[in-house]
């Protein structure tokens, strides 16, 4: 793709770096802020740029936040005696489009994944055994990704819990194996967090 213009080439060549956008797609996207006038496009730029120096992951479940503690966090409302590990901070953001769950959270940063060279130390576990030895917390749902990374990963969180005064439980397998929650439809998703089943459930169903 020939440009007339270096600089429409190399902010193309920035947007293109994005997941999901191709060549055409960031061109129509920089001919669209070209479009803009002087002042839209800076505050487009200022509003990222502030996002990424000033963002700040929650002390207590390392979900995005603006503050030292997450708003679900902080929220009084939320039962904090129930804890959803997740994988990612976009499977928080698709448990609470639900509407069904009123608990906090974990994330995790990732799977166990040898292939990939991530490891237990590598992700959020050690802090997630921390809160548990607390006593504050009485249930942890197991909602990763049905993959075998994911299972490898809450056999592992599953082994380090074990003696702990905590009920651990899994999401029911609405989801397809193979999927990610973030592409799961509400109502699915929704259904697999009220119909969770215990941990001891789930490894014998998954040796049938």
């Amino acid at each position: 793709m020939n440009f007339p213009s270096k600089l429409i080439e190399d902010a193309v060549a920035e947007f293109e770096k994005l997941p999901g956008i191709g060549k055409k797609t960031a061109l129509r996207l920089v001919l669209h802020l070209l479009k803009q006038d002087v002042s839209s496009v800076e505050q487009f730029t200022h509003t990222i740029e502030k996002m990424r120096k000033e963002i700040r992951f929650c002390k207590n479940c390392h979900n995005i936040s603006d503050q030292e503690i997450c708003s679900i966090c902080a929220n009084p409302k939320r039962d904090s005696s129930l804890v959803c590990v997740v994988e990612t901070i976009r499977d928080v953001i698709a448990i609470e489009s639900t509407n069904q769950y009123n608990g906090l959270y974990h994330v995790l940063g990732g799977v166990i994944s040898p292939m990939e060279g991530v490891g237990p130390d590598d992700l959020k576990i050690e802090s997630l055994v921390q809160r548990c030895a607390s006593g504050k917390v009485r249930e942890v749902i197991m909602a990763l990704n049905p993959t075998i990374e994911g299972d490898t990963t809450i056999f592992y969180i599953s082994k380090k819990l074990h003696g702990l005064p905590v009920k651990i439980t899994s999401i029911a397998r609405g989801v397809s194996f193979g999927g990610e929650l973030e592409y799961v439809d509400d109502v699915t998703l929704a259904r697999s967090i009220v119909t969770r089943m215990p941990y001891e459930s789930y490894l014998v169903k998954q040796g049938d």
